[in-house]
């Protein structure tokens, strides 16, 4: 048989079914920061639901808990350790330039 000619057919995946990522028993609380810290970036950013694998109203919930966090003082605003390091190791110049008047 031609390969034009076949029908198309979906190739063949094992699917591997992946646990959630909060179970049942787990609260998504505001003070709850062990579960809270697994859905945000090193940079301080809420991680997106794909990325999470969570379902639209868990993504809610924990969008709401990581804010009431952040107002609370429990959680930064933004990780900015990293950046404050680098900053100090660039070496800095001196103008070259010169004004004309």
């Amino acid at each position: 048989m031609d390969k034009s000619k076949q029908p198309f057919r979906k190739s063949k995946r094992s699917f591997r079914r992946r646990f959630p990522p909060i179970e049942s028993g787990d609260r998504i609380d505001y003070r709850n920061m062990s579960l809270i810290s697994r859905f945000i970036s090193e940079q301080g950013k809420i991680l997106s639901r794909r990325v999470n694998r969570l379902t639209l109203k868990q993504q809610r919930l924990i969008t709401i808990a990581i804010k009431q966090a952040r107002i609370l003082s429990l959680l930064p605003f933004l990780n900015n350790e990293k950046q404050f390091e680098r900053v100090e190791s660039i070496p800095r110049t001196t103008g070259s330039r010169t004004r004309n008047k």
